[in-house]
């Protein structure tokens, strides 16, 4: 269980406290996730998530938690910070930042069909464009600078062509970052972390004609400001690939583009520059995974994630592989 933070009964009741949630009928760890500690919380008055962060300081909260707000009130399926008795969004538990959110319904497809890409696809741009008048800014943390600060770190733990490519690609992405073309990128708010295990899917009502229906999107707290097309990288990176190969899916990355589009077109920069963010996506969690695997903390059974299944995504981008062209198959 990814929980590093323990909370005991009398904790919970005293932080409760601070709620007008009714009286607590339900709480448990949540396995997955290596970045903050989660629980499911139930109450007379419905189901929540409480999370205690980690790594995310009290400055860095409250972009994340208004950002959900706001999305949410433009009917976003996303989770809902739940206000504590001073109005705030979050609090101190245990010497750390917490917070309550809404529940959301369904569960995850960790096998995802055309269906599921096309939700997805979809509701990704819903987002994107819901979020240009969130009047916040805190850049992607894991962006570009979090790159060259922590590849240093990992390097020594690597040798020969991992090494290569580690350092090859990082100076490739700071000359693609420096660019005119990158500056010109459509930007505003992103989920960045938008893989299978991060959207909900509930059963679909029968006279609908759907075979699923997106329950939402959770987990924002990778969430920064950055270029929409990074979003979609990430997002494709994990949606439409077989995870054995980091080969794509050409029916589910098709799906996933063409549902995109229809929300919001690609423009002519973002076009040219593809293949470019698709490795971004790929060098991103890469490194991080580099990162959590030789540099980890401690925690209750905490099992990082196997960085080599971004290299070989990275080394699948870069093979000369005809990449989905998001001009050609979704115009």
């Amino acid at each position: 269980m990814a929980v590093f933070t323990a909370v005991t009964e009398l904790q919970l009741a005293q932080w409760m406290r601070h709620y007008d949630l009714g009286d607590v009928v339900g709480f448990r760890g949540i396995p997955s996730g290596i970045e903050n500690s989660n629980f499911f919380l139930t109450t007379t008055r419905g189901e929540y998530v409480l999370t205690i962060f980690e790594k995310l300081t009290a400055g860095q909260l409250p972009f994340y938690l208004d950002l959900m707000r706001h999305l949410a009130a433009h009917r976003v399926p996303v989770p809902d910070p739940v206000p504590l008795d001073d109005g705030k969004l979050f609090g101190i538990l245990h010497g750390k930042p917490a917070a309550i959110v809404s529940k959301l319904e369904g569960s995850p497809e960790l096998a995802p069909g055309v269906e599921h890409c096309v939700e997805v696809g979809q509701m990704l741009a819903r987002m994107h464009l819901a979020g240009r008048d969130f009047a916040q800014h805190q850049p992607n943390l894991r962006s570009l600078p979090w790159w060259q600060e922590t590849v240093p770190a990992v390097l020594p733990f690597l040798a020969g062509a991992q090494r290569d490519l580690l350092t090859a690609e990082l100076a490739h992405q700071q000359a693609f970052f420096a660019s005119d073309d990158y500056a010109a990128l459509p930007a505003g708010p992103c989920h960045c972390d938008l893989f299978r295990d991060n959207v909900l899917f509930a059963h679909a009502a029968p006279d609908t004609g759907h075979e699923v229906r997106l329950g939402g999107f959770f987990d924002f707290y990778f969430a920064g400001t950055d270029k929409w097309l990074f979003d979609v990288a990430v997002t494709v990176n994990d949606w439409c690939v077989d995870l054995a190969t980091g080969r794509f899916d050409a029916a589910r990355t098709d799906a996933l583009l063409r549902a995109y589009q229809t929300v919001r077109p690609f423009t002519a920069a973002e076009i040219r520059h593809w293949g470019d963010m698709l490795r971004a996506g790929a060098y991103r969690f890469w490194v991080s995974r580099l990162y959590d695997f030789h540099l980890p903390r401690a925690a209750e059974l905490l099992k990082p994630h196997d960085p080599g299944h971004f290299e070989r995504i990275l080394r699948e981008r870069l093979s000369g592989a005809v990449l989905p062209g998001i001009h050609t198959s979704c115009n």
